[in-house]
């Protein structure tokens, strides 16, 4: 009969690990033996060692392990796995001999190039349980856990109740795996070669369950965890692990307790400090963190690796979510980092709604840690994503590349001074672009400008600046500017530069578009941008073309998603009525914003508008070329009507000012007065209608898209 399997033998015999430790070690041993040769055998000390050598590969690799565990002060399994017993017993011999070292790295044995991630996927991680805690101080802890965790709470009461009715004095599920794995091994022999792998079942689950949330066992911890890897790894056949998952049902249950629990245990054995700026300081100089690095390092490389594996998005969610807690614990490791985050930024990118939004939480979480370096990979990072991402637009793509340029920007605006770097760069390549198209001038050229990619840029780094620079933010800060205010002068003149770039007919979606995001600009940081004089040619040369437009049957042209009009819209009346109402609304929406309705100098600044205006509607009328529709004709008259109006009314109100126009803060006193009363002018009115009739049909649009109304009321 065979020698009888000891509990701590079984316990390495399950990690799969014996017969990579014995190639280890007599790895080690032929490499002892060559330098030995080469010495002559003149040490003493060398042949001693190889006789302990010899001595000890008579016996089984647990037992030796036990043994040098107790020689050397509570040796590790991760050191014994990494070969780390035979490095202080050769000292004396490390630089001796270069090739076996790079045979030893070459093995697995030594050190990751890195420094860094240096654990092994595969070990047991048995170290951990000499960290094990006393169960009885939790039982304060779970009455607080509804106001710590409310969400893994409300997944306790739903899922796991009596876990939450905690007993102190029960240990009873703590020790459970260790006596059935002592009465399991009694009556046979231990042989790993014909051992099979244990399959987990739903009590193993809620051994470690009961003995996570009741005594925050880190012991049922590392179970869980390495039970995980064999999860996240499933459908891999050359590797070998721990368990065995024979159900959907089962594989979904473990996924779900990891994620869930793991986090918990770790804010108790690890917490972290969250500084008054918000950013997390991880607590890297704790003696138990740097125990526990290695398993963390490894279920968090788990974690990334399941998260391109699961098809469920509930579940996909769900991991997402709960790795986000993790964060300040992997923060040291670089390469973790940088794998998480381009995993974060794929699913951002491409995944479900619901998922775009937790992704980019951990964006977020990632660029409030105090790592400089890691914000700036998230900066570059994220800007990138969004790039690539909006190479093709359309009625279905609009919406998530609007959602990630908003989300974008709030990470932009944590750490102005750190993306000004950024964004200076970026915008002087949108300059180095325009500035190569003006001078070579040709059809290929001209596409370095005119394309989706140009268009969202320009956008997303208004979208930036105005919330960096605006007028609310700057006065809940004291008065005190963002560094990127000084990147709205030159961008301003990148996107007049793309609007003269090309001035015909076809091009007018694409200056639309720029204008929009230089009024989203204007309207936020009270900059004044000359707007009208690129909206005014477009009103004129569409209420009195050179030629009469042709009718056609074409349905209206979307402006939202076209940045070109194609070629059958060109010179159509559909196509004009289309642009001249979105040139109409977009120019009253530049004479209502507070930098030119609430400006003393509006009566003047509309005078030559008005003058355009009236001298078009006049050779519209008279037909003498082409001619719009009366409809087209009474939107730009209402316009105009409400234009002198709110003329008149900036004049009454100014008649009664005492001051020089020299007198430049009393100027600005007054028109910070007007800038919050400016919706009550009578631009501002009707710029309140035309939003609510624009709304409104935008929801009809949809509805028709998605075939709920077939007809489109006027």
């Amino acid at each position: 009969m065979g020698k009888k399997a000891s509990k701590q033998t079984k316990k390495f015999a399950s990690s799969g690990q014996l017969k990579k430790v014995i190639q280890a070690r007599h790895k080690h041993q032929q490499i002892r033996k060559r330098t030995q040769g080469r010495r002559g055998g003149k040490s003493e000390k060398p042949r001693s060692e190889e006789a302990d050598v010899e001595e000890e590969d008579e016996i089984d690799a647990p037992v030796a392990a036990k043994e040098k565990k107790k020689s050397k002060n509570s040796m590790s399994v991760d050191e014994l796995l990494g070969a780390g017993f035979m490095d202080g017993s050769d000292n004396e011999e490390d630089g001796d001999d270069n090739d076996d070292a790079e045979d030893m790295v070459a093995d697995g044995s030594d050190d990751d190039d890195e420094g860094e991630d240096d654990f092994d996927d595969d070990a047991s991680f048995a170290s951990v349980d000499d960290l094990e805690e006393d169960g009885d101080t939790h039982l304060m802890e779970l009455s607080k856990l509804a106001e710590k965790d409310p969400e893994f709470y409300k997944y306790l009461q739903e899922n796991d109740q009596e876990l939450l009715n905690f007993n102190p004095n029960d240990t009873a599920g703590l020790d459970s795996d260790e006596e059935e794995e002592e009465e399991g091994g009694a009556d046979e022999d231990f042989d790993m070669e014909s051992e099979k792998t244990p399959t987990l079942t739903s009590a193993h689950l809620r051994r470690w369950q009961k003995a996570l949330l009741e005594h925050r066992s880190l012991r049922a911890l590392r179970k869980l965890l390495i039970a995980f890897r064999a999860a996240a790894h499933l459908n891999e056949d050359d590797q070998v692990f721990a368990w065995s998952i024979d159900s959907s049902s089962m594989y979904n249950k473990l996924v779900t307790t990891a994620l869930r629990y793991t986090p918990v245990m770790l804010e108790h054995h690890l917490p972290y400090k969250t500084l008054a700026n918000g950013k997390t300081k991880p607590p890297t100089q704790t003696p138990k963190f740097k125990t526990l690095q290695k398993l963390i390092l490894s279920y968090f490389h788990n974690v990334i690796h399941i998260l391109s594996q699961l098809t469920d998005n509930d579940l996909l969610h769900l991991a997402v979510t709960e790795s986000v807690k993790l964060i300040p614990y992997i923060v040291s490791s670089r390469k973790a980092v940088k794998l998480y985050l381009k995993k974060c930024l794929e699913l951002w990118s491409s995944a479900q709604d619901s998922i775009r939004i937790s992704s980019f939480l951990a964006i977020r979480k990632l660029a409030s840690v105090t790592d400089e370096s890691i914000l700036d990979n998230v900066l570059k990072g994220s800007y990138l994503t969004l790039i690539r991402s909006s190479k093709s637009t359309n009625v279905h793509t609009l919406p998530a590349i609007n959602l990630m340029k908003n989300s974008a920007s709030e990470v932009f605006c944590m750490d102005p001074s750190t993306a000004y770097q950024h964004a200076f760069g970026y915008i002087r390549q949108l300059a180095i672009h325009l500035r190569n198209s003006m001078k070579v001038k040709t059809k290929e050229a001209y596409k370095q400008v005119y394309n989706w990619q140009y268009v969202h840029c320009i956008d997303f780094w208004s979208i930036v600046l105005a919330r960096a620079c605006d007028t609310r933010t700057r006065a809940e800060n004291g008065g005190t500017e963002s560094d990127l205010k000084a990147l709205i002068y030159p961008l301003v003149q990148v996107c007049l530069g793309a609007i003269k770039l090309i001035s015909t007919g076809r091009s007018y979606p694409f200056h639309l578009h720029i204008v929009r995001s230089l009024l989203h600009l204007t309207k936020h940081t009270d900059t004044f941008i000359p707007l009208s004089p690129y909206l005014v040619p477009i009103l004129t040369s569409t209420l009195a073309p050179a030629s009469r437009p042709k009718s056609s049957t074409l349905r209206p042209l979307d402006l939202e998603v076209q940045i070109r009009a194609p070629q059958q819209y060109i010179k159509t009346r559909v196509y004009y009525e289309g642009v001249l109402e979105e040139s109409t609304y977009l120019l009253t929406e530049w004479l209502a914003s507070p930098s030119v309705q609430g400006s003393i100098a509006f009566p003047e600044i509309v005078v030559p508008i008005v003058v355009l205006l009236r001298k078009a509607l006049k050779a519209a009328r008279s037909g003498s070329s082409g001619s719009s529709s009366g409809k087209d004709q009474s939107v730009v008259k209402v316009l105009l009507e409400r234009v002198e109006e709110s003329a008149k009314w900036v004049e009454q109100r100014r008649k009664n000012v005492s001051f020089a126009p020299g007198q430049v803060g009393e100027v600005e006193s007054w028109e910070n007065n007007l800038s919050g009363k400016v919706e009550d002018s009578p631009l501002g009115k009707y710029l309140k209608v035309q939003k609510k009739l624009r709304e409104k049909r935008r929801k009809l649009v949809e509805k028709a898209r998605d075939g709920e109304d077939e007809i489109l009321d006027e």
